[in-house]
């Protein structure tokens, strides 16, 4: 039967690990979230103002943190434009939870770009109207990326709703899934809106709604949008993505979720409960990684901030059980998702400490703080040939060598605030800023 497993994987061409080789970043992170993509080497340096390494730099509408998305020779952006054109956000660290005073008419849009040059291919409006939520003042109504299987275009917009539209710009189908209150859980005036980013797989969409009340798991029909199941969900609002564990030679596939309360594991066939694990924070945004058979699940409020390794193929509660591999407190990422690489896992946090350990036994091969941390980090890092880049919020991306020695790392600005996770396809770094999307490369890649 394992056998019989490995092999089904191999033959639909499902990945052990989350690479992407093929050029495609379908969704948040890329290929199962992992954020790794090797192929053609990226600039050394680069260059913003002489354009030095950039290959375009085009200007983007309204305000969005969600990430770009790419398949085949498209790039696929969401984006949330004012009618007020004065409506920004507030980059940097600092500890205040309010809203936003933000309640302008929104226009919700999907815009698909060359990949190649940057040119825009066709710009959707998904809804228009005032927003149903207020937001985080350091948030956008549009913080969720959008996901692609190559044929359909998923973006989600919180209590506006879910959209689907093919590669071509066709409307296909939305769904409204209903009001979701997402803020602070012990302060319920405090909306701050959602992040969470859809998933496709297997011809499936899944999205992961986590709010102050009736939180729940849905997976709908990628091609019709219909309702395949909602498992209701004890939690409190939560800003992590589902990952689809695929699957290995031991074991069948699992849907993985943070959480406050439970990192949980579901069939994504039916949304039946797999196994669950306790011992989270009370506010979780990374999204669970996973790479040769462990599964890296972390958050990062105090005073809790844990990281856990986890082994897939669990059964019920798994706190007493060997399907735990490792687990550290006090060191877990409030904002950016781990990155696991070359076998290490790499840990980035808000405020500028930054960590790598082994990823099968948790050995800590350094822990410092990076010297140059601007206004602090909420994009997660990605890793291409060898190197990590880290963006910060101020436009500064840090690019670290990996390995279990930490180097001096180079640093390049982009001269504009960064709050999205990039994308990397084909040995280009796709770059969002405030108000630009830059492609970052050599010519010819």
């Amino acid at each position: 039967m394992r056998g019989l497993l490995l092999l089904t994987f191999l033959w639909l061409g499902i990945p052990l690990a989350g690479t992407s080789d093929d050029g495609n970043w379908p969704s948040f992170r890329g290929p199962f979230a992992s954020g790794v993509a090797e192929g053609p080497p990226l600039p050394e340096s680069w260059n913003v103002e002489t354009g030095e390494g950039i290959l375009f730099r085009v200007a983007i509408p309204g305000l969005a943190h969600s990430s770009p998305i790419i398949w085949g020779d498209r790039i696929f952006l969401t984006t949330a434009v004012s009618s007020d054109a004065s409506v920004d956000f507030k980059p940097g660290l600092y500890g205040s939870g309010e809203a936003s005073p933000d309640r302008s008419e929104h226009e919700w849009q999907i815009l698909c770009l060359d990949k190649l040059s940057g040119n825009l291919l066709w710009q959707k409006t998904a809804k228009r109207g005032r927003p149903q939520d207020k937001r985080h003042v350091k948030a956008t109504y549009a913080n969720s990326t959008p996901a692609t299987d190559g044929k359909h275009v998923v973006a989600f917009f919180g209590s506006e709703g879910l959209f689907c539209f093919s590669t071509d710009g066709e409307p296909l189908w939305q769904r409204d899934l209903g009001r979701l209150d997402v803020g602070a859980y012990d302060l319920p005036s405090y909306e701050w809106g959602s992040a969470s980013s859809p998933i496709i797989h297997d011809g499936r969409v899944f999205v992961q709604c986590d709010t102050q009340a009736d939180s729940f798991l849905v997976a709908l029909e990628a091609s019709t949008g219909e309702v395949l199941w909602r498992t209701p969900r004890d939690e409190l609002p939560s800003w992590g993505t589902p990952t689809l564990f695929p699957g290995d030679e031991k074991n069948a596939p699992e849907l993985i979720t943070n959480g406050s309360h439970f990192i949980r594991a579901y069939d994504p066939v039916n949304g039946q409960e797999l196994w669950r694990l306790g011992g989270s924070s009370k506010i979780t945004a990374p999204t669970p990684v996973f790479a040769d058979g462990i599964i890296i699940v972390a958050s990062g409020r105090a005073p809790e901030r844990p990281i856990f390794a986890i082994r897939p193929g669990g059964k019920g509660d798994i706190s007493h059980e060997d399907h735990l591999a490792w687990s550290l407190t006090r060191r877990g990422p409030y904002m950016p998702t781990p990155l696991i690489y070359q076998g290490n896992v790499y840990v980035l946090n808000n405020d500028g400490p930054f960590a790598c350990y082994d990823l099968k036994t948790g050995a800590e091969h350094y822990y410092l703080r990076l010297p140059h941390r601007g206004d602090g980090f909420s994009a997660s890092p990605v890793a291409s040939n060898g190197k990590l880049y880290l963006s910060s919020e101020n436009g500064e991306i840090l690019v670290v060598k990996a390995g279990e020695t930490f180097a001096e790392p180079s640093s390049f600005s982009l001269g504009e605030p960064l709050m999205a996770t990039p994308a990397i396809s084909n040995g280009v770094l796709y770059v969002r800023g405030s108000r630009h999307l830059i492609a970052v490369g050599k010519r010819g890649s």
